[in-house]
């Protein structure tokens, strides 16, 4: 998976970046905010039944747009970690103890690494793979052909993120086994944040290794071994090329890259504009 192929070398992969479209300046804005506030209500160091600044006071916090925020909390409602409340505000919800205990809570109290979460992928699915392969049924096929053109077609680090989760949850779903899919969607909080780094690293196109693409025409050819050792070898790719990202915990990799990513984004916008306000619409001298 694409979400396995961490660079150290993060100067390197930011240079070699395209420049970001305004789209995906909001998308990473949008994840960082996102992840802060989820963080704080998570960690109760914002207490339930707290009233959350409006709109227009998180967008000044944290240096975005009202309708950054707006996803923001749209985001948080869906996650029942907030409750807004037309002309009163957003409030914090107590979590059940179903959410409390849940495996999310558990991963971030146990701080897992990229190394572990790779050691606990590689069986659940190479196995989940070789039962999609030999059950996937038409739709499924279809459901797991859109989510790789999609992530094959943007160039959105967020998008491409979700393009990829999306394909994993496919497998999965096409695998007919619900407990493996319960076990995978208990980690995809930690796979999409490991998505966020791969699907902007340059260094994830190793000549020889199959990604998704490859992956899925061996499930369409319902050719088992293949998929299972396409499978194996798309995940064992991070264990040679992580470097000393494999025994950082994975979020604190996820928002290292995420501030790298805005910092660059902000960099490149900056530059954008100075040649835009030039004389003649050229770079400034």
């Amino acid at each position: 998976m694409h979400a396995l192929l961490i660079c150290s070398c993060e100067g390197d992969i930011l240079r070699s970046m395209p420049t970001p479209d305004p789209s995906a300046h909001r998308g990473l804005l949008t994840e960082r905010i996102a992840r802060q506030l989820e963080h704080d209500i998570r960690s109760g160091d914002i207490a339930v039944g707290t009233k959350l600044p409006s709109e227009r006071e998180l967008a000044s916090q944290f240096g975005s747009s009202r309708n950054v925020v707006r996803e923001v909390l749209r985001r948080l409602e869906a996650q029942h970690l907030i409750e807004v409340a037309p002309g009163r505000g957003s409030f914090v919800l107590e979590q059940s103890s179903g959410q409390a205990r849940g495996y999310d809570a558990l991963y971030r109290a146990g701080r897992p690494t990229v190394r572990q979460l790779i050691e606990a992928r590689l069986p659940l699915e190479v196995e989940t793979v070789r039962l999609a392969t030999q059950r996937a049924s038409a739709e499924d096929v279809e459901i797991m052909r859109a989510a790789v053109n999609a992530l094959e077609a943007s160039t959105d680090v967020v998008v491409k993120a979700q393009a990829d989760m999306e394909f994993h949850d496919a497998v999965a779903t096409a695998s007919g086994n619900p407990v493996l899919r319960i076990m995978l969607s208990s980690i995809s909080g930690m796979m999409f944040e490991m998505m966020l780094r791969s699907n902007s690293d340059p260094s994830i196109a190793e000549p020889g290794v199959p990604h998704h693409p490859e992956i899925f025409a061996a499930i369409e050819a319902r050719d088992v071994e293949l998929a299972c050792e396409r499978m194996r070898s798309h995940l064992m790719l991070g264990l040679r090329t992580y470097g000393a990202d494999l025994d950082i915990p994975v979020n604190v990799m996820a928002q290292h890259h995420i501030d790298a990513l805005l910092a660059e984004s902000e960099g490149r916008r900056g530059g954008t504009r100075s040649e835009q306000s030039a004389p003649g619409g050229g770079p400034t001298r």
